[in-house]
């Protein structure tokens, strides 16, 4: 899934170091900012959100949404990595992902919604309340310098990243011949603690995230590079957020 990132393969040194070598002289006295990075983070969370709004309608009208979430998925994993190979191809695509990735929101979020109606009817506005709640908790951390991207941070973050993305898509690849990968969706002890080590992974990305952004605009990549941040930004928070999701629906069933 699109949501492995940060550590972070579209969001990294070498890709600030690179697209600053390669920008021509004349443009770098139209420099990436922090600001501005947060700034484009905002309008793609609304393009997030309105096409998350329609797809979430739909279900609530009865429309069967699986063929949305599927095609959202392929495709929203299609544009991130043309991003992430040609990041000066963000200022167009990011806002494409952003569209996208809302209809897979949406459509994942309504089908929690529907199937916890029951057990956990507001296991939704928890999962969002949880996701910015501790995007914003790392953000605080990292501006007081409570936590610091240093090397072995960094190292350590990416390797476990990793791991994570390997140990889901051998999931994927094995389902297809009826194999289920323990603990990814089991509401055992050790599956909800294993869910609970991904969210704290995701959420050390972001400290990553934040680093790289900062170093970027310190460095003076080039302007296109807010759009490329932003989307690296949006989608480690998606990931945090299908995570925090997939936690709570384990402790839901467990109760």
């Amino acid at each position: 899934m699109a949501f492995f990132k940060s550590g972070n393969p579209t969001l990294n040194e070498k890709t600030f170091e690179k697209n600053i070598e390669a920008a021509p002289y004349d443009s770098r006295g139209i420099v990436m900012t922090e600001q501005g990075a947060l700034n484009k983070f905002g309008m793609m969370m609304l393009l997030v959100l309105a096409s998350a709004s329609f797809t979430w309608k739909a279900a609530a009208d009865g429309v069967n949404v699986m063929p949305y979430v599927i095609g959202s998925a392929i495709g929203g994993l299609i544009v991130a990595l043309i991003i992430s190979f040609r990041p000066k191809s963000s200022g167009i695509l990011a806002p494409v992902y952003a569209l996208v990735e809302g209809v897979f929101v949406g459509g994942i979020s309504a089908y929690y919604n529907d199937a916890f109606a029951e057990i956990a009817p507001n296991i939704i506005m928890q999962a969002v309340g949880l996701t910015f709640g501790v995007v914003i908790s790392m953000f605080l951390l990292y501006r007081t310098g409570v936590l610091r991207a240093t090397p072995m941070f960094k190292k350590v973050v990416f390797i476990a990243t990793a791991g994570i993305a390997v140990f889901y898509l051998l999931s994927f690849i094995l389902g297809f011949f009826g194999i289920q990968m323990p603990l990814i969706h089991e509401s055992t002890n050790w599956g909800i603690l294993f869910s609970l080590v991904v969210v704290v992974i995701a959420a050390l990305n972001l400290i990553m995230d934040f680093d790289l952004i900062e170093q970027g605009a310190a460095q003076g990549a080039p302007k296109y590079m807010e759009w490329y941040g932003a989307f690296a930004l949006l989608v480690t928070i998606v990931w945090l957020y299908i995570e925090i999701l997939r936690l709570l629906s384990k402790m839901a069933r467990r109760d």
